[in-house]
């Protein structure tokens, strides 16, 4: 498991309009595609830089391809990333800060202490 992996994902997609909205109508081709494309690029580095190790792993790839965002917090996302990310695909389709309200009532049931959420 990599909570940098899930960040880094959480991260880039959210700063991306199209990718956010690629995520939110075809999540499981837009992990693999960025998985494949983008998992392994150095953060703020000029295309020739680049890992080879970085992958998530089948619970994660889950999480992420259904929008998951309660597991991923339970995998150590970092919160803010994932609340973000998803007001920005799905505060639409609910009433002024209904999906807020939905994110806390799904994530209700975790108690302190939060899981880790440093990478």
């Amino acid at each position: 498991m990599s909570k940098y992996l899930l960040n880094k994902f959480l991260f880039t997609v959210d700063r991306d309009p199209e990718l956010v909205e690629r995520y939110r109508s075809d999540p499981a081709g837009t992990v693999s595609w960025w998985e494949a494309e983008q998992a392994n690029r150095i953060l703020n580095c000029h295309d020739g830089e680049c890992s080879t190790w970085l992958r998530f792993d089948e619970t994660e790839r889950a999480a992420l391809s259904t929008h998951d965002y309660p597991k991923l917090f339970e995998l150590g996302a970092h919160p803010f990333l994932t609340l973000t990310l998803f007001i920005g695909m799905f505060e639409r389709d609910y009433e002024p800060l209904g999906f807020q309200t939905e994110y806390a009532r799904r994530l209700a049931h975790i108690t302190m202490p939060y899981p880790d959420i440093t990478t």
